[in-house]
């Protein structure tokens, strides 16, 4: 009875032991879930781990890639003491380091992304001897065409070539709407006593409220007026101008 209890003791402190390092010795990666970019952008492939140990020079860091379209992952960054970006294929000189191990950091910087970029990025931590946990993380990248943008210039040429000339003609057939008008009232408000007025220029006057009844003899010498012109003109010699015989 006694032994059965003591192997019972022995056994239960062995799985003691044995997960002890496992909760003590562990590492964790995470990295967002998605990324998105614009051709031809900088992007930040943003990693950060939490780890029991403190980073020391044995501490490493791995990217890798695996294309959208499939296929194995394609190790293309390794940080140990210090960066080794990629010397050739398709990252080559668009990879910058921007991690910082002391705070848990471990992200990269990707330059000028193309729609070749798109797949799945793996960052992966190791820092010996934290061993267990979750040392890798995945991330899915997506990267579009850029949208076409308006400069502010542009703008501004499109304003002056545009809408200043359309202003420009609206005041123009405005004014000459309304200037005769302001012209006419203004000629109509304000006289000048020597001014002629309409009709006074073709000796017209108007009839004055009360007129003098024509005589008999005014009649007859407005008749002889117009008579003694037109014989002037076709009978008469010259010498009988200006005589009018008066019958009054």
């Amino acid at each position: 009875m006694l032994g059965h209890a003591a192997g019972a003791l022995s056994l239960l402190l062995w799985w003691l032991a044995a997960l002890a390092p496992s909760s003590v010795s562990s590492i964790s990666v995470t990295t967002p879930a998605e990324l998105h970019a614009s051709r031809g952008e900088k992007v930040t492939l943003s990693c950060t781990f939490t780890s029991t140990s403190r980073p020391t020079s044995k501490m490493n860091v791995d990217w890798s890639y695996r294309p959208q379209s499939g296929g194995p992952p394609q190790t293309f960054f390794h940080f140990s003491s210090k960066a080794f970006p990629p010397p050739e294929g398709q990252f080559a000189g668009r990879i910058r380091w921007q991690g910082s191990p002391a705070l848990g950091d471990a992200s990269i910087l990707l330059t000028n992304a193309s729609l070749s970029d798109n797949g799945t990025y793996t960052c992966s931590v190791r820092n010996p001897p934290d061993v267990h946990g979750s040392p890798n993380s995945h991330t899915v990248l997506s990267v579009t065409p850029k949208s076409p943008s308006i400069r502010f210039s542009d703008v501004a040429v499109l304003l002056f070539f545009i809408l200043l000339p359309s202003a420009v003609i609206t005041l123009i057939l405005i004014g000459r709407i309304l200037c005769p008008k302001k012209r006419l009232n203004q000629s109509k408000a304000y006289r000048s006593p020597i001014e002629v007025a309409e009709g006074e220029e073709y000796g017209y006057n108007p009839p004055a409220a009360k007129a003098k009844r024509e005589t008999c003899c005014d009649l007859y010498l407005m008749d002889s007026d117009d008579e003694a012109q037109y014989y002037t003109l076709k009978k008469r010699p010259p010498s009988d101008d200006g005589c009018v015989e008066s019958q009054c």
